[in-house]
């Protein structure tokens, strides 16, 4: 989509905000945890409570406490997490691009997200996080692309990851324009 004017992108954005239902964001694709642990520990849940952080700890408890501190804003122990766990998770993936991209530093997260999309390129969540990325950076067309590529993915019909980017995108274009 190179070479799309701001008004080209607003009108789309909008038209497509329009046929789309709106979502709460933030479902990341897994549950969470209530199970607040300190800093250096995770929960377990085979064991059910907070054990040292170690790649000896399950895949999946790794994968929902980094899941977790990356939404609590704690994003460098969010990282410290999520590198004990498994680098062929996307799930991982997306979350070490979006606690990274969150620190400040926005084209190593692109480095993540574009692993996870290796992975599968039919992630949405992490198409999401990209185009948020690429919105930080100044490109427009980018996050257009990956907003285009949601929508063929969830196949014309609403979904929450969509409906996300879609306002990001909205709210990029009004910045902007002000």
């Amino acid at each position: 989509m190179k070479g799309v004017t701001i008004s080209t992108a607003l009108l789309l954005t909008a038209g497509l905000m329009l046929t789309t239902p709106v979502y709460a964001a933030g479902s990341g694709g897994g549950s969470s945890s209530d199970n607040a642990c300190n800093a250096g520990w995770v929960w377990d849940k085979a064991k059910r409570k907070c054990v040292r952080q170690s790649s000896e700890v399950d895949q999946e408890s790794l994968y929902e406490a980094g899941r977790s501190l990356a939404h609590a804003g704690r994003y460098q122990e969010a990282i410290d997490v999520l590198k004990l766990a498994s680098a062929d998770d996307k799930r991982v993936l997306n979350y070490l691009g979006f606690a990274t991209r969150k620190l400040g530093r926005v084209d190593d997260g692109l480095v993540y997200y574009q692993a996870a999309l290796a992975i599968d390129p039919e992630y949405t969540l992490v198409r999401e996080y990209m185009g948020e990325a690429l919105l930080q950076k100044g490109d427009l067309a980018g996050a257009l692309e990956q907003l285009a590529e949601i929508r063929r993915i969830c196949n014309g019909r609403g979904c929450s990851e969509y409906a996300e980017l879609s306002g990001q995108i909205a709210d990029y274009i009004n910045s902007k324009d002000s």
